[in-house]
């Protein structure tokens, strides 16, 4: 197996080596995405970051397939993340939609599946209409779909389990009310979204961050029909820092995310980029690098969650993010 860069770890609750750089896989389908997961595993990349609803998993599948039997890499050599759908959390739900996953990505168990969203809706609802296809956490409490995604850890078929877009309150509530402390929390984080607190609260109860969205999402503004005012990677602070490393500004952005201890799996299909993100891993910014980007945080959510708030619907922004 090729290996052009360094590996950084980060040690979950158990002492499991997380690698904290990987691959995201939202959004990108077909050939271009297979030739992306062959590229980043042929580049050094430790981590693919999967989920149901991305509509994808089989063409992973296929290049991780591909890329075992070719002997590029091992089963062992790779972490494979990913992630429940909103409705599938009911008990009797949560086994065959990690099945499915299993089965469209080739493999016997993942390294770690996540709760997706705090939210349920209704069976074959994958995306919402109307405040009808939600379930209320009152109906459906967070704690029972936890507890069923317990029993396929304890079953092998996933090693770890965690969960996203969670809010130090709902991973406190999880733990409170079943006992198993999630070893990761996926979130969007980006110097616009700092997230300060809740790194520092995830910090203290021992669970990994792993940021989404790392360089700002800058092409979902047409997907969710949004002009974003905001785009982190256009900044001026991070070009100056990008211009004195000599490196793009996505790299400090991937550097800056490592610094602060966190995973980050950024995405991109195209090969240069690809390895160009994986090498950021070798950039060390200074402590005035640093604490410019810390003075960039807008608290500027891209993927602020409104679509699961329509009228009438048990879920709010503020009862989402606690606020």
């Amino acid at each position: 197996m090729k290996k052009t860069t360094q590996h950084t770890y980060l040690a979950l609750h158990d002492g499991t080596a997380f690698p904290a750089f990987g691959l995201g896989t939202w959004k990108p389908q077909g050939e271009d995405l297979y030739r992306a997961v062959r590229v980043a595993l042929d580049a050094g990349y430790q981590h693919i970051d999967c989920a149901a609803i991305y509509g994808n998993e089989d063409v992973i599948g296929r290049a991780l397939s591909d890329a075992f039997t070719a002997g590029d890499v091992g089963r062992d050599d790779v972490w494979i993340t990913s992630k429940l759908w909103n409705t599938e959390h009911a008990r009797a739900a949560v086994r065959p939609a990690l099945e499915k996953t299993l089965a469209a990505l080739h493999l016997d168990y993942l390294d770690l599946y996540l709760m997706h969203w705090p939210v349920a809706m209704r069976p074959g609802v994958l995306r919402p209409k109307s405040a009808d296809d939600f379930v209320s956490l009152t109906d459906l409490p967070l704690e029972e779909t936890w507890a069923a995604m317990a029993v396929l850890r304890d079953a092998g078929l996933t090693r770890q389990m965690g969960v996203s877009n969670f809010t130090a309150a709902k991973i406190r509530h999880l733990h409170a009310t079943t006992d198993i402390m999630p070893a990761v929390n996926q979130v969007e984080l980006h110097p616009y979204l700092a997230q300060d607190e809740l790194l520092a609260a995830c910090r203290e109860m021992g669970v990994i961050l792993t940021a989404y969205s790392p360089l700002g999402t800058p092409d979902s503004g047409e997907l969710f029909r949004r002009d974003d005012p905001f785009k982190v990677l256009d900044d001026e602070v991070i070009a100056g820092i990008a211009a004195a490393h000599s490196v793009s500004p996505g790299q400090v952005l991937i550097a800056w995310a490592q610094q602060r201890g966190t995973a980050v799996i950024p995405k991109s299909t195209n090969e240069g980029r690809i390895r160009e993100n994986v090498a950021a891993a070798a950039i060390e910014l200074t402590d005035a690098d640093m604490n410019a980007i810390a003075a960039l945080d807008r608290r500027h959510r891209y993927i602020d969650g409104r679509f699961w708030c329509p009228e009438g619907s048990p879920y709010t922004l503020a009862s989402l993010w606690d606020e």
